[in-house]
């Protein structure tokens, strides 16, 4: 019943490639050869897990191999147009559910197959429309809205019958009828909408210098979360320091609060099983690095 070998093997069969976390829903760490090598192609290749979704596929062997080398992981999808897949991920603890019910009432998000996280969560999986869908975090204020993330072209999703690592409960589909909806128009210009930049949120007794824009804070915020997420056990704290600076960059640039930025990385340390103490000290130096408080 709770079989990922068949789950794995039945979503490739539909089309989707498919790959393995580790236990706390973040990629399996690259083998050392990967680590080290310079140049690296990670699309093109050939070890089972390394790089994270890059190592997704469709093949029945390298499945059954990937399997049985993380046995006690969780299978996840890769989203995008590999899959031809959009998962809007639905978050209660964030607002999510009162964000979807006024997309819902807008006619944005429509009737879909979903799966009920482990954490009390909803994924809506939708057809990838054929242009680009960024990943986004509803907390970012970018996207959907709050409480409601965006995985996309560059994300992947966690598919039943993985276990949650911190509720211990399975993911499972909430529909009998696997076919997916194509998105509204609506649904697709609210997955690329960028708000207008809000006053600037930081609290230091000077303004950091930052030269230029930031562009794109979303991609620029995942980018910064998954560097955590495939940190290296023993590099995590200083990972976390690191890329605590980058999201200050952010936060004085004004796309982003510091109440948000410090909800995020509180997240991000405590998904790395950092300390509470140690996730605290480590956001709070690196704002103070970067000529800022909280």
């Amino acid at each position: 019943m709770f079989d990922l070998l068949t789950a794995a093997l039945a979503a490739a069969e539909r089309g989707w490639p498919v790959f393995m976390l580790g236990r706390s829903k973040r990629p399996i760490a690259n083998c050392p050869a990967c680590r080290t090598s310079t140049g690296h192609d990670p699309q093109a290749c050939r070890c089972l897990t390394c790089h994270g979704f890059y190592a997704a596929t469709r093949d029945p062997d390298r499945i059954r191999a990937m399997i049985a080398t993380v046995s006690t992981g969780q299978l996840a999808v890769r989203t995008g147009a590999p899959s031809r897949t959009i998962v809007v991920d639905v978050d209660p603890a964030h607002c999510g559910a009162h964000t979807l019910r006024n997309l819902i009432e807008a006619g944005t998000v429509t009737q879909t197959t979903r799966v009920l996280t482990g954490s009390g969560g909803l994924h809506l999986y939708y057809r990838h429309p054929g242009e680009d869908i960024p990943n986004s975090q509803g907390r970012l204020g970018i996207g959907l809205g709050p409480g409601i993330d965006v995985r996309g072209d560059g994300g992947y999703a966690v598919l039943p019958p993985s276990i949650h690592p911190r509720t211990g409960r399975r993911y499972q589909w909430a529909t009998d009828d696997h076919e997916l909806a194509e998105m509204t128009p609506l649904l697709i210009a609210a997955c690329k909408r960028t708000p207008p930049a809000p006053p600037r949120a930081f609290t230091g007794s000077r303004a950091p210098e930052i030269s230029g824009v930031i562009s794109r804070p979303d991609r620029l915020l995942s980018t910064l979360l998954d560097r955590l997420a495939r940190a290296e056990e023993g590099t995590r704290r200083t990972t976390l320091y690191g890329i605590a600076r980058g999201v200050a960059r952010i936060v004085a640039t004004g796309h982003l609060s510091s109440a948000q930025a410090l909800d995020i990385l509180t997240d991000a340390g405590r998904d790395a099983d950092q300390s509470d103490r140690d996730i605290d000290n480590a956001i709070h130096d690196a704002f103070r690095a970067e000529g800022m408080a909280l």
